[in-house]
C-alpha cells in the first residue's frame, strides 16, 4: 500500500472545512520561502495560478496541495502532516484572519515506504 505524502490533523481538517465553507473551493501551496518562509499556505482556487511544473502532493479534505518543482526534492522523501497552531501573524494565506497559521510537520518515510511511492 502507498502511504499519503500528506496527512492533517482533525484541528486543521476542521479548519479547512471551515474556510471551504467560508471561501469556496480552496488549493493549498507549500511555499518554498520569500513571505512566509515554509508554511502551507491555504488560498482560493481562483486565486491561484498553479505552476505548471508544481507537484500535487496530495490533498486536505478534498483540497490539493502543491508543492513547487524548486522545493519538491526537499521534501520528496518526507510524509507531511499539516496542523494548526496559534498565532497567525502578517500571511497571504486565509487562515490568518482567524489568529491562527497551519504549519507543516514532516517525518522521513522508511526505506519500504519510499519504494512504495516510488515504483
Amino acid at each position: 500500500m502507498t502511504p499519503p505524502r500528506v496527512l492533517v490533523t482533525e484541528a486543521a481538517a476542521r479548519l479547512v472545512r471551515q474556510l471551504r465553507d467560508q471561501f469556496g473551493p480552496l488549493l493549498f501551496h507549500q511555499s518554498g520561502g520569500c513571505c512566509e518562509g515554509s508554511a502551507p499556505m491555504c488560498l482560493r482556487s481562483g486565486g491561484y495560478r498553479v505552476g505548471s511544473r508544481d507537484v500535487k502532493l496530495g490533498e486536505i479534505e478534498g483540497c490539493p496541495f502543491y508543492v513547487s518543482a524548486e522545493q519538491f526534492p526537499y521534501w520528496a522523501h518526507s510524509q507531511l502532516t499539516i496542523d494548526v497552531v496559534e498565532g497567525g501573524g502578517d500571511s497571504f494565506s486565509l487562515e490568518a484572519a482567524e489568529g491562527v497559521r497551519f504549519i507543516t510537520r514532516s517525518r522521513v518515510f522508511s526505506d519500504a515506504e519510499m519504494d512504495a511511492v516510488n515504483p
